[in-house]
Formats: C-alpha cells, sequence, structure tokens
C-alpha cells in the first residue's frame, strides 16, 4: 500500500462527501496560516522523535507495534468526520461498522450468539466484563491467575469485588488444585483465566477450568486481551500450531475480552468485550434525554459503561478485516511469523553459552536470562538490568524489556540457581513483528555478544 496515496484519496473523498451538504464559510477565529502552522509541526516532529522505534524488528520490547497501513487510512479518513459511536445519531455509520467487526470476532471464537462492543482498551473491556460479573453474582468475588494482568486486581476494587488470585504452575498457568480450594469456599462468582498472560505468554487450560467452574456453579471470562488472536493458529499445521484445546473451549466461557490494538494491526485504543448471552444487555439499561432518538434500533451506547467513544476505531478495524479478516488465511498468517519466530529463538538460546531461557514460549514471547557465574538471583537481576541499557544505547541497538520473577517462580523453573533475593529481572522479548521472523538470529547475535559483556 502506497500510505501517502491513499491519505491523499481519504481527504479527497471526505471533502467531495461533505460538498454535497452546499458551501459555507469556516470561521475566522479557527484559520491558521501555513507559516504558522509549519513551525510549530517542525517542532512537534521534532518531539515526537523521542520514541523508540517500534516499527523496526529490532525493537523486540513491549508489546508495542505501528498499526496496519489500511487500519491508519480507515481511522484517518473516518476521522476527518469524527463520529461518535456512543448512539447512531452520532455516528450511523460507523456504528454498524462496529456491529460487523465485533461479529467477526465473535465467530473467530466460536460464539452463535453474542453481545458486545468496541472499547477504548483492555483495561475497560475487562471493567465491563466484571461489572456484569458482580451483577449476576452479588457479593461472590473474582479468582484469577497470579500471573493475570494487574487490572484485574485493579477493577475488583474498583468495583468493590474480593480479588482471589490463584497460584500458578511451572509454566505460568493456573494452577488447578489451587483454584479447586479457593472455588470450595463458596466465595467466588467468576473465574478469569488468561490466554496469554503479559508476562511470559501463558496460556490458562480454559477446557479443564470449565468443566470444574460448572460443578461449582461459578461464570468464566477469557481475558484474551493479548492472545485472542492466537485462536486462529489452535490446530494448524506446521510449528506454528497450537494445542487447539484451550482455544477451543473458549466458545464455552461467559465473555472474552480482546484488543484489536495488539494483534489485530490497529491503532492505540481498540479493545473489545463479548458476553456470550446477549439478556445481560440488561444490566446496561438506561435513559438519556437527548441520544437514541434517530432510531428504534439498538444503539452502542445502551451496552456500554463507556459514553462517547470514537466511531473511527470501528472503521479502522472494518476496513483492516475486509484485506486481512480473523482466519487462519487471514491474520493467522501474521501471528504465525511472530510465534515461528519465538520458537526460533527459543531454540538458539537452549543451544547457547551464553543466554538461558526461563520457560518454552507458548506464543510470540521470549523469556530468557544471561547466564553468570554463580549462577544466582543477584546476579542474573544485575546482568538483565546491564544488558537491557547497553542493547538499546550501544552501536547496534536492540530494544528488549525486562520482567521480574520472584523466588518461587524461578525455583520452580531453575532449581538450581541460588535463591539470595525475592526475584529477579529477567529479560523479555515481543516478537508480535511478523517481521521478526527474518531477524531472529540478528537479536539473537546481539544479545549474546550483550550477555557476554555483562
Amino acid at each position: 500500500m502506497d500510505l501517502q496515496h491513499w491519505l491523499g484519496r481519504a481527504t479527497h473523498a471526505i471533502q467531495d462527501w461533505a460538498d454535497t451538504f452546499g458551501p459555507y464559510r469556516p470561521h475566522p477565529s479557527l484559520q491558521v496560516d501555513d507559516d504558522r502552522f509549519g513551525a510549530v509541526f517542525e517542532e512537534f516532529t521534532a518531539r515526537l522523535a523521542d520514541n523508540y522505534p517500534f516499527f523496526h524488528p529490532h525493537y523486540a520490547g513491549q508489546m508495542l507495534k505501528p498499526p496496519h497501513p489500511a487500519a491508519v487510512v480507515g481511522h484517518l479518513t473516518a476521522m476527518l468526520i469524527n463520529p461518535n459511536n456512543h448512539a447512531l445519531d452520532g455516528g450511523p455509520a460507523t456504528a454498524a461498522m462496529e456491529r460487523e467487526a465485533v461479529a467477526r470476532l465473535a465467530t473467530m471464537f466460536g460464539y452463535d450468539t453474542h453481545l458486545g462492543h468496541l472499547t477504548t482498551s483492555g483495561t475497560i473491556a475487562n471493567l465491563e466484563a466484571l461489572f456484569v460479573a458482580r451483577e449476576l453474582h452479588p457479593g461472590r468475588g473474582v479468582a484469577h491467575s497470579a500471573d493475570a494482568h494487574y487490572t484485574h486486581g485493579r477493577m475488583c476494587h474498583v468495583l468493590g469485588l474480593t480479588s482471589h488470585p490463584v497460584r500458578t504452575d511451572d509454566r505460568g498457568r493456573m494452577d488447578l488444585g489451587a483454584l479447586e480450594d479457593v472455588l470450595r469456599t463458596g466465595e467466588v462468582g467468576t473465574v478469569v483465566l488468561t490466554t496469554g498472560t503479559t508476562g511470559p505468554g501463558a496460556v490458562d487450560p480454559v477446557h479443564e477450568v470449565l468443566p470444574l467452574a460448572e460443578r461449582h456453579g461459578v461464570r468464566v471470562h477469557v481475558d484474551a486481551a493479548y492472545g485472542g488472536f492466537f485462536t486462529l493458529l489452535a490446530g494448524a499445521e506446521g510449528p506454528e500450531g497450537l494445542p487447539p484445546e484451550p482455544w477451543r473451549a473458549i466458545s464455552g466461557a461467559d465473555s472474552i475480552v480482546v484488543d484489536p490494538h495488539k494483534h489485530g494491526l490497529q491503532p492505540y485504543g481498540c479493545g473489545a468485550v463479548l458476553f456470550r448471552d446477549p439478556e445481560v444487555g440488561r444490566f446496561y439499561l438506561h435513559d438519556s434525554p437527548y441520544t437514541y432518538f434517530t432510531s428504534t434500533e439498538l444503539h452502542l451506547g445502551e451496552i456500554s459503561l463507556e459514553c462517547s467513544r470514537a466511531g473511527a476505531a470501528a472503521a479502522a478495524l472494518w476496513l483492516t478485516f475486509q484485506l486481512l479478516p480473523p482466519t487462519p488465511d487471514g491474520l493467522g498468517r501474521v501471528l504465525a511469523a511472530g510465534r515461528r519466530a519465538a520458537l526460533r529463538w527459543a531454540d538458539l538460546i537452549e543451544a547457547s553459552d551464553a543466554l538461558e531461557l526461563y520457560q518454552r514460549p507458548e506464543l510470540d514471547i521470549v523469556t530468557y536470562f544471561p547466564a553468570v557465574a554463580p549462577a544466582t538471583l543477584t546476579g542474573i537481576d544485575a546482568a538483565s538490568a546491564r544488558v537491557l541499557a547497553d542493547g538499546m544505547t550501544g552501536p547496534d541497538p536492540v530494544f528488549v524489556s525486562t520482567l521480574r520473577a520472584d523466588r518461587e517462580s524461578f525455583a520452580a523453573r531453575h532449581p538450581g540457581i541460588v535463591a539470595d533475593a525475592d526475584g529477579a529481572r529477567i529479560l523479555r522479548s515481543v516478537l508480535m513483528k511478523p517481521e521478526s521472523e527474518d531477524h531472529v538470529e540478528h537479536l539473537h547475535n546481539r544479545l549474546e555478544q550483550l550477555a557476554g559483556c555483562a
């Protein structure tokens, strides 16, 4: 795609549409001449240079990458109109696009029926799911993996719910025995399962928890904010294929959260929440004296805790899905490249004398640490910090991140390491850009050099 060409087409298309309503004179208070704008724009672009190169495959730090050009064009084109998807009178076209895009997400997860909408983030999407959980099971708390995203503990606090962290196993997945102990108390109404933790990318055993939850009469919410699109690789052939059981089981969950602004190639912020039972919409019921008046159809604001939401986000997702749909042959090919890259790097690390694998990657996140002697947590922590800093500032920069692992987690995976501290930072690389597949060897060689110097 020629991005400059299509951005130009976008401005022309919206101007042609605007011209159908007749001419008018823009108010002089809004006028800014090009010379003045040019000076400010120069300062603006200079300040934007204070960023990490999220677009480049040598950036393998946080969960950041540029949106697809189709998403950029879709977002900007709709933004020129600036629709608000709260009500149909604020964005009729983009509201229809949102419903269609969300329906494709529901189909991807195997939902036959659904109620759902886009949100500004996975945090807000999870808040809505836990809000419905509270309304369905008042007075009962929420159980989630101890390695789940911190948003669940925070949102439980916001909603006045008791949070029950459940210990994890030596792969970072929720421990079933510990979960059953919590469920036996009768204090839990909802279990949150994570398919792709934001630390090592662990996948909770959804297929094993669902029958356990049913026996105890509790709901299941799947936080697939990061890993949800990996369901497209469930049962796939080749090294990128994932065990299908936990992914196929997601269709039995009561609610799901997924972030298209991660593996869906969208700009921030574009999250989504889905409910299997459309009847939960009753918990959102409210009235507004100045909206919802142009149509008797469902307005998205009637099933959302957020009010104003950018219609441009829905437009960007809809346009992207027309070109790269959420199917194995569409977005699945993008995720497969990152998954293969992670597995390849894991193999290289396992054969390395300078680096050690923390645990085998399940998705596209690789966790590892410098080999130090003596092998202590304090030594690993200091070496990881040095590699992180030196990698960003050296002549051949690479960008990774760190993850703090506590002593119990380390002992479960690497019992030979001396636990002389409560935990240690390890290195973590997110290979969510498909281009990473062509740069794994370079990343590995550079990290080996840095670890050797550390």
